[in-house]
């Protein structure tokens, strides 16, 4: 019999990853890092985040789309 945690731990620790390289991403676009950490965490469209603040989306308002 095994521990539900077993089977969540990889689940978990595969996301977190994700989620730590898409705060990466954003913060190196620039967007500010409450605003990146909201970003990371939720289903926004990553490259579309980046994609709007190049074509000079401001970060508050990229935000307000994706989210």
């Amino acid at each position: 019999m095994s521990d539900s945690t077993d089977t969540l731990e990889p689940e978990t620790s595969e996301r977190s990853k994700v989620e730590s390289w898409r705060l990466h991403v954003l913060i190196e676009a620039g967007y500010p890092l409450h605003v990146a950490e909201r970003l990371a965490v939720s289903e926004a469209d990553l490259h579309l985040a980046v994609e709007l603040v190049d074509h000079g989306c401001a970060h508050a308002t990229a935000a307000e789309i994706l989210l």
